[in-house]
């Protein structure tokens, strides 16, 4: 199974658990914290990821900083398991897969708006209204602007994207057009 599958697998438990015994979204917080102490400190880091380095030693170092991250029982247990089973290498790629479940169990999706220019606030507040209508589920935009779409606006929900551009309304012409000269 490849890091990111295992990171899924990982995350779905804790999200489970916390659900059950504690705040999803402050295990979020606390896992967070967690592994920006061990990514933001280049020797931890190279040490807790090192293979060389004996899980019962791994474990010992995790013990040891637990009293300071303050993290609830719940991540605790799954700090400690993880550099039991020598797999704190898969932190980053953890918090990543459990901040998508929880944003997946509180009915939330990210959507990616590009425009040719800054988009006006009543305007996002509509777009992010639409969305939301079309999706079910409460969006948390995200703007940026691409001045070579021409004009209109691209969203992009998960794998899904709804182009609505300009750029794209001239290509589809233009491939209707070299169809009628063949």
């Amino acid at each position: 199974m490849t890091r990111r599958g295992t990171a899924r697998r990982y995350a779905r438990a804790l999200l489970d658990v916390a659900i059950a015994e504690a705040d999803p979204v402050a295990v979020e917080t606390q896992l967070a914290d967690a592994t920006d102490v061990f990514t933001g400190h280049a020797g931890l880091w190279k040490v807790m990821t090192n293979p060389a380095v004996g899980a019962p030693k791994k474990r010992a170092v995790v013990d040891g900083l637990l009293p300071q991250l303050d993290v609830s029982p719940v991540l605790q247990k799954t700090l400690q398991m993880l550099a039991s089973r020598d797999r704190l290498a898969l932190l980053p790629d953890l918090l990543e897969a459990y901040r998508s479940r929880l944003l997946d169990h509180q009915k939330v999706v990210r959507a990616d708006v590009t425009s040719a220019v800054p988009l006006p606030a009543d305007r996002v507040q509509k777009l992010q209204q639409e969305l939301a209508a079309l999706t079910g589920r409460t969006v948390v935009m995200r703007a940026a602007t691409d001045p070579s779409i021409i004009g209109g606006v691209v969203a992009q929900i998960g794998s899904t994207v709804y182009d609505g551009s300009i750029r794209r309304q001239l290509e589809k012409i233009r491939e209707k057009l070299t169809e009628g000269r063949q």
